[in-house]
């Protein structure tokens, strides 16, 4: 949104026909949205500086002069001259390594000419090969543990291939990022990019990695032309993700993770208002930052949407065939939501009928929640709801008596505070490693005004930057009395180390930014 400051060359003449090469130097700024950076003490190797890029969904162009838009595909060739100590990787195939001619303490690294998205990562990195197509790259002291909590990344390729047809980009490779990265992953075509809170030393937070392979088809192949239409890359993936987990793990699984999309999309409208437009499915982004307007609803509402035709159109198999069929359709193009809705109906064109009873305006235009609930096996959420009743309803007198089975269902705020402390008792939620389930019981904790996770809710909150887990974190701390002030000045003090697009959406939650 800044005013850019350039100045041109010498005139010259070009003749009708004739092939011509315009070249543009330029730099960018320590203070571009798109870089962050990082001093070796930031590093969990502590001896070498750390560059990432984020450029979803208009930083692209505070790096280089482009058509920052998913409605441009164009393919690119890098070269990137880094010191001989460190490693840089883009979203493309490398193309060998050779000397800097100017410098010889440095190293050139080609990049083959990619489509989509541009990005890059330089530092002291390690890699561990964990399939026939995948590399895992992290820092040294997290590359093993990387290594083996991605082990299942070629059975979800070879899944996700037999339901929605070939892997084209070549290689698969995945990359753990520093804490701050502000999202749980990155569909880089090549190298996705993901969160170090997926290291939970069990694979239980590999439905990401499902996520992120899944936007090979959904996202990279057929991407939305505007990001008004975000919930076309967003909801066909969830989509695609659970089926992955449905054939890996069965499909009381899969339907356990959807019911849980839908309290997570119930959640997320209750915060931001059932009224609000930007709840909408496809929302209007006219003078407004699609940053400020992410959550969950294009990935949650979105897959609702495709859960209830699936149900109505006659099941997953048939469903299946029709995504398939709708990412051979639009490979390699830019599309909104009308074409996926005329390729709906011209694919089932037997069932015309059907679709006509659809409230379309309603499931598209309409804020809140979607008209239509899908219909969902509840086997494996009624025990974790019939226990989670348990310590809603249980007397202080109880407590002592309450069996010690998992309870999945962490939030059911505001509990009674003996029931909080109770808990931490009978399961010692505070040393267990699983991000999620850390996040969802501090939240609790908070909500049920425990003076003495403060402490503990404010250090994941910047421990890590996930927006998922900070901007809520933060939310609640500030609503919170006891902690309100509090929250403020941990944040005014971490907000220097935050990437930008976190730091700046905190700081409105906080009422720090306008």
């Amino acid at each position: 949104g800044q005013e850019a400051q350039f100045a041109f060359g010498e005139k010259r003449y070009a003749l009708l026909g004739q092939e011509a090469i315009v070249e543009i130097s330029f730099e960018s700024s320590p203070q571009s949205s798109a870089l962050q950076w990082f001093t070796p003490e930031q590093t969990s190797g502590k001896k070498h500086p750390f560059l990432f890029s984020q450029c979803q969904a208009t930083h692209c162009r505070a790096i280089f002069p482009c058509q920052d838009t998913p409605a441009v595909k164009l393919t690119y060739y890098a070269e990137i001259s880094v010191p001989k100590e460190l490693v840089a990787l883009m979203s493309a195939n490398r193309d060998g390594e050779a000397p800097d001619p100017e410098d010889s303490t440095r190293q050139d690294l080609p990049f083959q000419p990619e489509r989509k998205c541009s990005r890059l990562v330089v530092g002291a990195l390690e890699s561990r090969k964990i399939g026939p197509r995948t590399l895992v790259w992290a820092e040294k002291e997290l590359v093993d543990k990387s290594a083996y909590e991605f082990s299942e990344a070629e059975a979800m390729l070879k899944t996700a291939e037999d339901l929605a047809g070939p892997y084209v980009w070549g290689q698969y490779d995945l990359l753990v990022l520093p804490p701050s990265f502000p999202y749980g992953g990155m569909e880089n075509p090549c190298l996705t990019f993901v969160t170090p809170t997926l290291l939970a030393g069990d694979r239980s937070l590999s439905n990401v990695i499902a996520h992120e392979i899944s936007h090979s088809w959904t996202g990279n192949l057929v991407t939305n032309k505007t990001w008004e239409h975000f919930w076309l890359n967003e909801g066909h993936t969830v989509y695609l993700e659970r089926r992955i987990g449905g054939r890996l793990f069965g499909e009381q699984f899969r339907h356990f993770q959807a019911l849980g999309g839908w309290r997570e999309l119930q959640n997320t409208i209750n915060t931001l208002g059932d009224k609000n437009p930007v709840t909408n499915l496809v929302i209007n982004l006219d003078e407004v930052d699609p940053d400020v307007a992410y959550s969950s609803v294009p990935y949650e509402k979105g897959f609702a949407l495709l859960f209830y035709l699936e149900q109505l159109l006659g099941g997953p198999d048939v469903f299946i065939g029709f995504l398939k069929a709708y990412v051979q359709q639009f490979a390699y193009k830019s599309i909104v939501t009308e074409d996926w809705k005329n390729f709906l109906y011209s694919y089932f064109k037997d069932k015309v009928d059907v679709l006509d009873k659809v409230d379309w305006n309603s499931w598209f235009h309409a804020p809140g929640m979607p008209p239509v609930k899908p219909t969902y096996d509840m086997t494996l959420s009624n025990a974790c709801v019939a226990l989670s009743q348990r310590w809603i309803q249980v007397s202080v007198s109880g407590l002592k008596s309450s069996c010690g089975l998992f309870w999945q269902f962490l939030f059911q705020a505001p509990l009674p505070l003996s029931h909080v402390q109770r808990m931490q008792e009978v399961y010692d939620f505070n040393a267990i490693n699983n991000s999620e389930i850390r996040f969802r019981w501090l939240r609790l904790c908070i909500r049920s005004k425990w003076e003495e996770a403060i402490p503990l809710a404010l250090k994941m909150a910047t421990d890590q930057g996930r927006m998922k887990f900070t901007r809520p974190l933060f939310r609640d701390l500030y609503s919170f009395d006891k902690s309100q002030d509090l929250a403020v000045k941990t944040f005014l003090e971490h907000r220097a180390s935050m990437h930008p697009v976190t730091s700046m959406l905190v700081g409105k939650d906080l009422k720090q930014d306008q």
